[in-house]
């Protein structure tokens, strides 16, 4: 007979602030385009040139995302072509200290070997024998 499964005290899962928190930041990039939005608005391009290694396609699914989430907003230019600028809403700025945070600790990290980033992008030497 197995132990009896106990009830968490810290925080209910459907209403957990924190979930819903994250939820907002989830997708690849999505930090990352808040962050090269804190500034000034900005343009599709001029994101693709601070994030070079987001691809078109990514850039723009991220930011409808994150349009639909509340955290940017989408302005119309009255240009010729036609352009969009993004900015961060409120709620987009209020993500910010969280955000600064996490690159803080990013920075005291150690380097991370060439192995380790392999892995990290999914080329593992093991998925490379596999193969």
């Amino acid at each position: 007979m197995g132990l009896p499964l106990r009830k968490s005290k810290v925080c209910p899962p459907p209403t957990c602030p924190l979930t819903k928190s994250l939820l907002l930041l989830r997708g690849a990039w999505a930090p990352n385009v808040i962050w090269a939005l804190s500034g000034e608005p900005r343009r599709f391009g001029e994101l693709r040139h601070d994030i070079p290694m987001i691809s078109a396609r990514v850039l723009s699914a991220r930011l409808r995302e994150l349009e639909i989430r509340g955290l940017v907003s989408r302005h119309l230019l009255d240009t010729s072509p036609p352009s969009a600028e993004y900015t961060l809403t409120p709620l987009g700025r209020e993500m910010m200290p969280a955000i600064k945070a996490l690159i803080a600790i990013g920075h005291k990290l150690p380097e991370v070997d060439r192995r380790e980033a392999k892995i990290a992008r999914g080329t593992s030497i093991a998925g490379r024998l596999a193969a």
